[in-house]
């Protein structure tokens, strides 16, 4: 499985809620928050990204909480 990068920020329940379902399901991932660290923030608006969480795994990237995918992950 290719590395996964999960952007946060604080005080996001989208976030929190997408870090808690790849928690549960025993996904390894690294967590670049963008209030901790916002040269990220760049880097998410040169993707294109306006919010977070933003995932990130090999060629496969997408916005928000989404069950769907993250199932395919962890499948």
């Amino acid at each position: 499985m290719s590395k996964i990068t999960v952007f946060t920020r604080n005080g996001c329940p989208q976030c929190r809620m997408t870090k808690n379902f790849l928690q549960t399901h025993n996904i390894d991932f690294v967590e670049h928050n963008i209030n901790e660290e916002p040269e990220y923030i760049d880097y998410l608006k040169d993707k294109g990204y306006q919010m977070v969480p933003v995932l990130e795994a090999g060629n496969v990237s997408f916005s928000g909480f989404r069950p769907d995918a993250l199932k395919q992950l962890a499948g």
